[in-house]
């Protein structure tokens, strides 16, 4: 059966298409999973060199793009979903963990695939539980569900809050609302620290727009004034941290609990989303009002 791939393909659907391709050898008999199957099914930000898939036997070999898998798959855990077969959210999320590069990349699998209201932790702690016991790759995928969070937006912020906790910030949350003492909505920072009052902002090539950073130096205006330390990271402390890790230390130091007039405590006409319960919960409307933005 011949195929092609048009020569206008919009990048927008690169990679898709490169998930497309890589399943189409095996068409009809092998299932996409991990983060292939993750980003198909809605998480964004999931892109790797190799696109794996479950098959019924080993009579496929790897090759440059493609791995194959043979472990057993039930029927239950695969879906279909705008004609390619895939691996169900739980199914594919415990794989991508198990056989991610390292922990903090099977960190980040787990962050994405719960942002996107895939997977709550709880389900793939139960999942581990129930079907994965002595599996390769079980061990990284226990540790990483100890990090991982529901409610981090980029794969930025996992890498923030894992270089925080090295620093010995051990409850660092992600998009967390925060309020002054009068109810007032401060800001909803990347990263927080609750017990050092210690915020930190990834700002990208977005943030440098006019607009964009005049109203991020009010928030940080408006946090400093309530007694928070703050801390931003930028695209050259990705390749090498050093700095930003240095200026969080120098931030550490300046911390005054005297100074400090915010509450995590939101007011009763506040509607919180930082779980995935919480976010399942929610409308279509109230979905589309309140998260549309970031989806």
């Amino acid at each position: 059966m011949g195929a092609y791939v048009p020569a206008d393909l919009d990048e927008a659907l690169a990679v898709e298409q490169r998930i497309v391709s890589a399943a189409w050898p095996s068409l009809g008999v092998g299932v996409v999973t991990g983060w292939a199957a993750l980003r198909w099914l809605g998480a964004k930000y999931l892109d790797e060199d190799t696109v794996h898939l479950v098959v019924p036997r080993t009579s496929y070999r790897a090759q440059p793009g493609i791995s194959y898998s043979a472990e057993r798959l039930a029927d239950a855990e695969t879906v279909v979903l705008d004609g390619l077969a895939v691996t169900g959210p739980l199914r594919s999320v415990t794989f991508a963990a198990r056989f991610a590069a390292d922990l903090a990349a099977a960190v980040k699998v787990l962050d994405r695939a719960a942002a996107a209201d895939l997977v709550s932790l709880d389900e793939v702690r139960r999942s581990t539980t129930a079907t994965l016991a002595g599996a390769v790759g079980v061990g990284q995928l226990r540790e990483a569900l100890g990090l991982a969070v529901e409610n981090s937006w980029s794969p930025t912020e996992t890498e923030m809050r894992l270089l925080w906790r090295g620093l010995g910030l051990v409850e660092v949350r992600c998009n967390t609302p925060i309020f002054d003492l009068a109810g007032r909505h401060l800001g909803t920072p990347d990263l927080f620290a609750p017990a050092v009052g210690m915020i930190g902002e990834y700002d990208g090539s977005e943030h440098l727009d006019g607009a964009r950073r005049a109203s991020d130096i009010r928030r940080e205006g408006a946090f400093r004034r309530a007694g928070l330390e703050y801390v931003e990271m930028v695209a050259a402390d990705r390749r090498d941290p050093r700095d930003f890790l240095a200026r969080t230390t120098d931030a550490l130091s300046r911390v005054d609990r005297s100074r400090w007039r915010w509450t995590l405590e939101a007011p009763p006409w506040w509607r919180r989303t930082e779980t995935v319960a919480q976010r399942r919960a929610l409308t279509s409307r109230d979905r589309q009002r309140l998260l549309g933005w970031q989806r």
